[in-house]
């Protein structure tokens, strides 16, 4: 898609609904022209957790952007469309909202008739940064949290009948502010990107009983065959029974019941293993029950994997998948689009950016400080991607030699509040085999701490406590970062050695990029055939690293940014820079680098 036919898209999704469009579109992708203006990413947000019932509010909502400190706005500036972000050109807006400005969301609305009986939960996927909602006037709650998921119940606020005001307010300091936020500043530049502010995720509002499911936690345990499911109730259940039920496509598999809030161990027989080459699903029904009643019920799936660190036959740790040593080689994936910044244009386009990777010959792609919607996890569990999950950054940085920060204590508590949202949100993903708190320096303190309490509060997963820079000693992995690279940290006898990141191989593409002179890499290439050849070499170093010991690497990355053109895709996704097929058979030669397991695995 060229940059005029994005622009005419985006124009053509908001005309006549009084949006004021402030200046054109740089870039759009080609999935611009699939969004609806009535029902954007219309599919169910929580895809491990889905409930029969419930009403998507994405589409037109009004906004003002005001200063801080005025109350509510008498009038509103027009139109924006929910979920994209305010300086997207998707959102119909683009325009900047500063820290010292207050975004303002309107949305009315009409509630079925039949729910009123039910308590009514409103849900954001994710707004950044500091949100305040009212419901027809009244003040229903707040959070702080620029990536998770929060919700409310606004029953007693609603009116019994008729028309509903839903109203936020949203305050983000963007890099004025200590609170995680990853590459977003408010002057973007190199490889700072714009930001994102207010809604960018899906908002709905579901019915549930007086006593509801709230979240499910579920741990697999290979050895067992079997999962651990514990269901977390809304409201008190001392008098009620949960039932989980586990299928094998029609077939079921296993079932067992127990007490909300205690773990229920589901056995599967012949119990099948998720993985990158087989990334087998089972489905899963969890119902809330008093007596014979099925009180509440929500659907899911779940996959069957371990992870770990254990020994090759050479004594070398290695990161393995279901007790076998798999080496894990994948792009840094920064989740960012053209037209809607933090929130791709569609489901689709979430999804093409996953199988671009697996074609392409990947296993493995490392989540870069941000956290995607649950639908992006969904697509890398369904086919096979596994995942490395950054913690967004935040705060100050560090130089590569330098001691830890010292936080104070606000800055702190928003940190670990927001690092435990994310475990609790993603916790049942399969595909995700690695946190990664701390990212070259940034916000990074009290290291040794944090992973600890990583390892404690999630012990299924792996912790890389320090990508690049500055290492404590702590966590399962040593990883070091290399531009081009590759390189590979000291083996030890505890900690399995990766490199967090290499590559960076930069080819601008005309008529699409971001802007069109002064784009930026970390190495230069002027044809397409030059950056094949360049990255077949890196892919040639790369090997004997392996052999050696090496037990992942991360290629920077994905796709270009804004004005970084080192991906593997340009930024509007319209095209792959390298010769595919050349560059995936040279990405399948490293699995094929790494010396099976010992007997005995090191844990």
């Amino acid at each position: 898609m060229s940059r005029t036919t994005g622009w005419i898209v985006v124009l053509a999704l908001l005309s006549g609904t009084g949006a004021r469009q402030s200046r054109q579109a740089t870039l759009a992708s080609r999935w611009s022209a699939q969004v609806s203006a009535e029902h954007p990413h219309p599919e169910y947000p929580r895809p491990q957790m889905v409930r029969a019932e419930w009403l998507n509010l994405n589409g037109r909502w009004d906004y003002a952007i005001r200063p801080k400190e005025e109350e509510r706005p008498e009038s509103f500036d027009g139109r924006i469309l929910v979920p994209f972000p305010v300086e997207s050109s998707l959102s119909g807006v683009q325009e900047s909202v500063g820290p010292e400005q207050r975004l303002w969301y309107r949305r009315r609305l009409e509630i079925p008739a039949a729910w009123m009986q039910r308590r009514i939960l409103l849900h954001f996927g994710a707004v950044d940064w500091e949100t305040m909602v009212w419901v027809n006037g009244h003040f229903v709650g707040e959070h702080r949290g620029g990536y998770d998921a929060f919700s409310f119940d606004i029953t007693s606020a609603l009116e019994r009948s008729g028309s509903q005001e839903i109203l936020l307010a949203v305050w983000d300091p963007t890099d004025a502010g200590y609170q995680p936020r990853g590459k977003q500043v408010r002057n973007p530049r190199g490889i700072w990107y714009t930001p994102t502010t207010g809604i960018w995720q899906t908002v709905w509002l579901e019915p549930v009983p007086t006593v509801s499911i709230e979240r499910v936690k579920i741990v697999p345990d290979i050895r067992a065959g079997a999962f651990n499911v514990t269901v977390h109730t809304r409201g008190s259940a001392s008098d009620h029974r949960v039932r989980v039920s586990v299928r094998d496509g029609a077939n079921a598999a296993g079932q067992a019941s127990g007490t909300a809030g205690r773990p229920v161990v589901v056995k599967v027989p012949s119990p099948r293993m998720w993985s990158p080459d087989s990334p087998f699903l089972y489905d899963m029904d969890v119902e809330l029950m008093k007596g014979a009643a099925v009180v509440d019920r929500v659907t899911g799936y779940a996959g069957l994997r371990r992870i770990s660190v254990c020994s090759d036959a050479g004594g070398r740790l290695r990161l393995c998948l279901n007790d076998k040593p798999v080496f894990q080689f994948g792009p840094l994936d920064q989740g960012f689009w053209p037209d809607g910044l933090y929130a791709a244009p569609t489901d689709e386009a979430l999804r093409y950016d996953i199988e671009v990777t697996r074609r392409l010959g990947f296993n493995m792609a490392r989540k870069h400080v941000k956290i995607e919607p649950e639908r992006w996890y969904y697509w890398c569990d369904r086919l096979g991607l596994l995942v490395w999950q950054d913690m967004p950054s935040g705060d100050r940085s560090i130089g590569k030699d330098a001691a830890d920060i010292q936080r104070v204590a606000q800055s702190a508590r928003q940190f670990e509040l927001e690092l435990q949202r994310a475990i609790d949100r993603l916790h049942n993903h399969p595909c995700i085999v690695m946190w990664v708190p701390f990212n070259e320096g940034w916000g990074q303190y009290d290291t040794a701490r944090i992973a600890e309490w990583i390892k404690a509060y999630d012990p299924t997963r792996l912790v890389d406590s320090a990508s690049g820079w500055a290492d404590r000693g702590a966590g399962d992995v040593r990883d070091v970062h290399s531009y081009p690279g590759p390189e590979a940290p000291p083996l030890e006898d505890r900690r399995a050695a990766v490199l967090g990141e290499f590559g960076g191989l930069g080819l601008p593409v005309s008529g699409h990029t971001w802007q069109a002179e002064k784009n930026w890499g970390y190495r230069s290439f002027k044809t397409r055939d030059e950056l094949t050849e360049a990255y077949l070499q890196l892919i040639d170093k790369l090997v004997p690293l392996i052999e050696g010991g090496l037990a992942a690497a991360v290629y920077t990355q994905t796709t270009d940014v804004e004005i970084e053109v080192n991906g593997l895709m340009t930024y509007d996704r319209a095209m792959i820079k390298m010769d595919a097929e050349r560059i995936s058979a040279a990405n399948r030669r490293v699995y094929g680098a790494i010396p099976p397991a010992q007997a005995s695995l090191k844990r």
